[in-house]
């Protein structure tokens, strides 16, 4: 399949300005969207919020897309980058570590005995503080590699993995506790 063409019927005329195109496109793409700003950002208010924002800013910006990457792609980026605009603003703590705490072992992956529900895994994401929670949601669920989310996050690499593997520790001791 080829991802830099998709929707480019409906992203050509968004560009002329159709807003039935722009109405189809907020349709194809807002839930996903609004799913990625409240895993960031644990509040449906804000997560609200953000969604509208990074449709405002998709638009207003639709004419720069250049079909280099998939339209979801490009969105998910926008909104990304929104999430953590806010964050900042909102003073994301990141616990930069001393020497001593890089080299702590990653623990093997582990296969549950039980069934999770998404809803119980939802939910204990949420419990996470913000630091961890944001970057194991761009490492683990957005894709991103922990050299991007430090550049993002201006943080350390070794940071961004540090924090991802609290995150997996801590989760799974919120997921124990809850079955």
């Amino acid at each position: 399949m080829d991802y830099q063409s998709t929707h480019r019927n409906i992203v050509e005329q968004c560009q002329a300005g159709n807003r039935q195109a722009q109405f189809e496109l907020y349709r194809l793409y807002s839930k996903a969207m609004y799913n990625l700003c409240l895993r960031m950002v644990r509040d449906e208010g804000n997560a609200e919020d953000l969604l509208q924002n990074s449709f405002t800013d998709i638009f207003t910006k639709i004419n720069t897309f250049r079909f280099e990457s998939s339209i979801g792609a490009w969105i998910k980026r926008i909104t990304v980058n929104n999430c953590i605009n806010f964050l900042k603003k909102k003073r994301l703590e990141i616990q930069e570590l001393d020497d001593r705490f890089h080299h702590i072992p990653v623990a093997q992956a582990e296969t549950p005995d039980c069934k999770l529900s998404i809803d119980q895994v939802n939910k204990a994401l949420l419990q996470l503080p913000d630091g961890y929670r944001v970057v194991f949601s761009l490492y683990l669920i957005e894709g991103y590699d922990h050299k991007e989310i430090g550049q993002v996050l201006g943080i350390t690499e070794a940071t961004s993995k540090s924090q991802y593997s609290r995150a997996k520790a801590k989760l799974r001791g919120i997921l124990s506790d809850a079955v």
